[in-house]
């Protein structure tokens, strides 16, 4: 089951795409894709709702294959999400790239919501960024709420799905502005997720995601979620010891090698940069880089 929103900043409309491509009205059923829907999420029902031809269809002529080909503005698949969870150098060969060492626990870190942008929003170079980078990711929705997770089991069972993320970086901020993560991670646009949240049910294997990113065309990243060095349902587990997860909270799980923090000589982006990201299963998103 494929779930996304359509249209403006803060009117954006819930739909759920049938496995024909066909896209159904939800809002009828649901006020948005947030925390409270998702609480209450049933792929198996939902399903059976639009088999049977409870739901209303959209008039999608026009439409594209992919989103943003005539289908207007998509939004990010969660709205105003609680809190977006980072875990970094969570890649072998990232770490490598960075000069870091391969960390015994999962690095955790913080981005604010109000990062959360959609797949094909602008992202803003901020005021005073120098450096800003680019990370294909792998971004896990909660869809139950989830603390002191006992084991894997227990963490499958609150992830509401999965989605694709860009997490936005200023390195500047992040190493040369006191070492602080949270400085180059949390400028608005940060986070752009999408196209769309896949329910967990149609997600065979997690760590089986081939990944991929482009700049203006040429491939930079092209990884699998299988070299994570924590795993999806480990990551879940334990950030659950240390904060409690809700629905509609976002973990965003690391990136492969090729941002260009870990290549030297490569520029940074800049405005009117085009970023792409893919993610097998998962669709694609594309970001045009502005300025704050």
């Amino acid at each position: 089951m494929k779930l996304l929103r359509v249209g403006p900043p803060g009117a954006e409309r819930p739909v759920v795409l049938g496995q024909d491509g066909t896209a159904y009205d939800l809002s009828g059923r649901a006020r948005d894709i947030d925390g409270a829907f998702l609480a209450g999420l049933d792929p198996a029902a939902l399903a059976r709702d639009v088999a049977a031809g409870l739901l209303p269809v959209l008039n999608t002529a026009g439409w594209g294959d992919l989103p943003a080909e005539g289908w207007g503005r998509i939004g990010a698949p969660v709205a105003r999400p609680g809190k977006v969870v980072g875990i970094g150098l969570n890649y072998r060969d990232h770490a490598a790239e960075a000069g870091a060492a391969i960390p015994d626990e999962p690095v955790i870190f913080l981005k604010p919501s109000n990062t959360v942008v959609g797949p094909y929003d602008e992202v803003l170079v901020p005021r005073g960024g120098e450096k800003t980078d680019y990370e294909a990711e792998l971004a896990i929705v909660i869809g139950r709420t989830g603390r002191y997770l006992a084991d894997h089991r227990a963490a499958a069972e609150v992830i509401a799905g999965y989605t694709i993320a860009n997490d936005v970086t200023e390195r500047a901020f992040q190493f040369e502005r006191g070492g602080q993560w949270d400085k180059g991670k949390s400028a608005e646009t940060f986070t752009p997720l999408g196209p769309w949240l896949v329910t967990a049910d149609e997600v065979a294997d997690p760590q089986g995601l081939p990944l991929r990113l482009w700049v203006n065309g040429e491939l930079r990243q092209n990884g699998s979620t299988g070299q994570m060095i924590f795993p999806v349902l480990e990551i879940v587990r334990y950030v659950s010891q240390f904060m409690v997860l809700e629905p509609g909270d976002v973990i965003v799980t690391g990136t492969p090698a090729g941002v260009t923090l870990g290549h030297p000589g490569t520029p940074f982006l800049t405005p009117g940069d085009i970023v792409e990201i893919e993610i097998d299963g998962l669709g694609r998103q594309r970001q045009v880089l502005g300025k704050a």
